[in-house]
């Protein structure tokens, strides 16, 4: 598996490919890291049509090239090179977006996340903070109050759910936007207990450290297997909050058009599961990180994609702007999926 982490890393930038990259095979790296790495999402994006899979792949494989930055481990590699490698993503994205492909043709993953921003009009604002609060996790550690975790997450999860929504084909854009900001944020307050024990070996916890001070647990009581009673309390404070987030979400599912829906259940059901899974190991979230078994997944799955199946037929898609030598028209959809 290819590896979007900086194997061959010269501190001065990140070795891309030496022949420009097409768009196909940019778009298979970012499938092949959203398989590889974000398995629940993966599952999800195969419900959807077979055409609109590749630019959530794309998006998937923004998200992760950034984290791949910021938590390289291998000590060669100091907090000013990854925060020069994320101003370099940043920049080529930018300029990828604003002046044309040739301008990122050899890099690995951003014709195909080009492509998609420009299709979709995914606004670049909500890149910028999501750019945002991945420099912060090279200076910060900690958050005081969950209302200082909401500031983080206001670029790491929110502006995911808003970039994901122009994919999904919002029926209604304004009603849709902050129901899918609240399940990007429901996804994440998941992932910070599901992992706990990755954010700890890279020095960040991710729980306020008031929840932390209301339970009675300490930074070290974090790292203690199998977890205090404290512990325990804590996590299932973390992930009640999770599923409130939840709840005020699934509005989102029934404002994408039909076809994006299966997407959207399939989600929502996997991270609820993996929340499930957390308390039915009784918040044993170390060593080994939580994650839905294989008849847990069929489950989820198999509903959500024989409904897909039926809605795909329906679907027409997006008029999606060739990738060429010349700059990237405005998006122009004249074809949307039916309603």
């Amino acid at each position: 598996m290819p590896r979007l982490q900086w194997s061959g890393f010269s501190p001065e930038r990140c070795k891309y490919e030496t022949e420009p990259v097409t768009l196909a095979a940019a778009y298979e790296r970012c499938r092949q890291l959203q398989a590889h790495y974000g398995r629940s999402f993966y599952l999800a994006t195969m419900t959807l049509p077979r055409w609109k899979r590749r630019h959530m792949h794309a998006l998937y494989g923004l998200l992760r090239s950034a984290d791949e930055i910021v938590d390289v481990l291998d000590p060669v590699v100091t907090v000013a090179d990854r925060a020069r490698l994320l101003g370099d993503l940043r920049d080529e994205l930018f300029a990828g977006l604003a002046a044309g492909p040739a301008t990122i043709a050899c890099h690995p993953i951003l014709p195909a996340i080009v492509h998609t921003v420009r299709g979709f009009g995914i606004r670049q604002a909500d890149i910028e903070k999501f750019i945002t609060s991945m420099q912060a996790d090279l200076s910060r550690t900690t958050y005081e109050t969950f209302d200082d975790l909401l500031g983080y997450m206001e670029g790491s999860a929110a502006a995911v759910g808003a970039m994901t929504l122009p994919i999904l084909e919002p029926l209604d854009e304004a009603g849709a936007m902050e129901p899918a900001r609240h399940l990007g944020l429901a996804f994440q307050l998941v992932n910070f207990v599901r992992d706990i024990g990755e954010d700890l070996a890279v020095g960040r916890v991710y729980l306020p450290l008031e929840d932390l001070e209301r339970f009675g647990v300490t930074l070290a009581d974090l790292f203690r297997h199998p977890p205090t009673a404290a512990t325990k309390d804590l996590l299932s404070f973390e992930l009640e909050r999770a599923r409130k987030y939840f709840r005020s979400a699934l509005p989102v599912i029934d404002l994408v058009v039909p076809s994006s829906r299966p997407f959207l259940r399939t989600a929502i059901a996997s991270y609820r599961g993996i929340a499930s899974e957390a308390e039915r190991r009784n918040y044993h979230v170390l060593p080994a990180k939580v994650a839905l078994r294989f008849p847990q997944r069929v489950r989820v799955f198999a509903p959500n994609a024989i409904t897909a199946a039926i809605t795909a037929h329906r679907d027409h898609r997006v008029n999606m702007w060739p990738f060429s030598s010349h700059d990237f028209a405005p998006s122009a959809r004249k074809s949307r999926s039916k309603r």
